[in-house]
């Protein structure tokens, strides 16, 4: 996502990491080379000379807490500048015991109906019981659309498809639903502009109605500034509660669509990242800008391991952590790591390598796990509990029980020790020194 801020901001980083020593001057430039990042991607320009003022005066007058470098610590303060110009970290919870409704705003063609389809998946696979209402009577084709997208989450969308009175068909949803164990209705509106009076009337009459919980504005990443008059106007007539920022897939300028939830004082929610209905993720800036600067998303690697730790064995666990793991461990290392997705997807998760393997040689690596699996699967059960059994005549033999040759036999028992040397390295602050020679710090 944001591809073109991602390789700028990278890039400026990277000036300070191979820099022999830090002065005024260079502080300067990375001060310029972050303001070019960050109009280039359409942020607001009185909030970017805000943020490199900041970074500039803390970069110089600062001193870095103990154990951490200077270098390291200018990265740290770049970091804490981008993730307040995202807000902090919403804190909206649905209420238990009663219906959460929740109405969803947008502009047209910002995506908001696919929106909708993809929030009530997310909701449903995080244990909450959703209803849909489809009240955009405008746009033709929308209950149908809506219906069809709902059906693959098993959610029910309550639509009039002869009725043109928006907050009738709301009325008459919130009925439907009234007596169901539902534990948020989700409503979806006509597109509109900010010039649109009667459309934005008509909300206003919605909001009445529904008298909503929450206010979801929709926002399409690839406008960019435009969109702050947008929510301006949207939050003059039904307060925002929330922002969800759509086509954050693109190349697009979607700093700009990022900094527009200034105009209504509402955190973003949540982000769209794809086409496919899963590709909705909440919002956390300091994961999204962990991100950008290749910092990695330091909050999802916490979020495996705690996942790690809650299914895995407390032995294994401890042999892991001590960095005396054996060929069993790493096997299921590679297999918890393929059940949160690809590894192109975990890789571009992981502080420090996120960004730094490009995608063909991707390909490669993804190609060698799934080789590696076999590898394992044709070992002895001692030779998986102490892989320094394997010699040269049973690395033949392994080779060939697996369809393998003997150099992947190797490069799997080169990676096992390496692994087993970063899983040991981890437990203190032996683990920055692996991420400089990884090129952060």
């Amino acid at each position: 996502m944001l591809d073109n801020l991602k390789e700028s901001l990278r890039g400026a980083i990277q000036k300070i990491v191979k820099s022999s020593g830090i002065d005024k001057e260079l502080i300067k430039e990375l001060s310029k080379d972050v303001q070019r990042a960050l109009l280039q991607s359409d942020v607001n320009v009185k909030l970017v000379l805000e943020i490199t003022k900041n970074l500039e005066e803390r970069s110089l007058n600062e001193t870095p807490p103990p154990g951490l470098s200077r270098k390291d610590h200018i990265v740290k303060i770049l970091y804490d500048e981008l993730s307040k110009l995202l807000g902090n970290e919403t804190e909206f919870k649905f209420q238990s015991g009663k219906q959460n409704k929740v109405i969803l705003l947008g502009i047209q063609g910002s995506g908001k109906t696919t929106v909708v389809a993809k929030l009530s998946k997310f909701l449903t696979k995080q244990g909450y019981s959703v209803g849909v209402i489809g009240a955009d009577t405008y746009r033709p084709g929308a209950l149908v659309q809506l219906r069809t997208m709902c059906e693959k989450s098993n959610v029910e969308v309550y639509g009039e498809e002869n009725n043109k009175d928006s907050p009738d068909i709301v009325k008459n949803g919130l009925r439907h639903y009234e007596n169901l164990p539902l534990d948020i209705i989700l409503i979806d509106t006509a597109g509109r502009h900010k010039q649109e009076q009667d459309l934005l009337e008509e909300m206003e009459r919605i909001n009445k109605v529904t008298n909503p919980d929450l206010a979801l504005l929709v926002i399409d990443g690839t406008i960019g500034q435009q969109c702050f008059n947008q929510a301006e106007a949207f939050h003059k007539t039904v307060p925002v509660g929330g922002i969800i920022v759509t086509k954050l897939d693109s190349s697009a300028k979607g700093g700009g669509a990022i900094a527009a939830s200034a105009a209504t004082g509402a955190q973003i929610m949540y982000i769209g990242t794809g086409e496919r209905i899963d590709d909705l993720e909440k919002f956390s800036p300091t994961r999204f800008v962990g991100r950008l600067l290749g910092m990695g998303d330091i909050q999802a690697v916490l979020d495996l391991a705690k996942r790690l730790e809650n299914e895995g064995d407390d032995v294994r666990l401890k042999r892991i952590s001590s960095g005396k793991m054996n060929m069993e461990d790493f096997f299921y290392q590679l297999e918890e790591v393929t059940k949160v997705g690809s590894l192109r997807g975990f890789l571009d998760n992981m502080p420090g390598l996120s960004g730094m393997v490009k995608d063909d040689q991707l390909d490669q690596m993804e190609g060698r796990v799934s080789k590696w699996r076999f590898i394992i699967q044709s070992m002895t059960k001692d030779e998986k509990a102490d892989p320094d059994l394997l010699n040269s005549s049973r690395i033949k033999r392994i080779a060939r029980g697996s369809g393998s040759s003997e150099h992947e036999v190797k490069e799997l028992l080169k990676n096992y020790k390496n692994s087993k040397s970063m899983m040991k390295a981890s437990k203190g602050r032996q683990m920055q020194g692996n991420l400089r020679r990884l090129g952060f710090g």
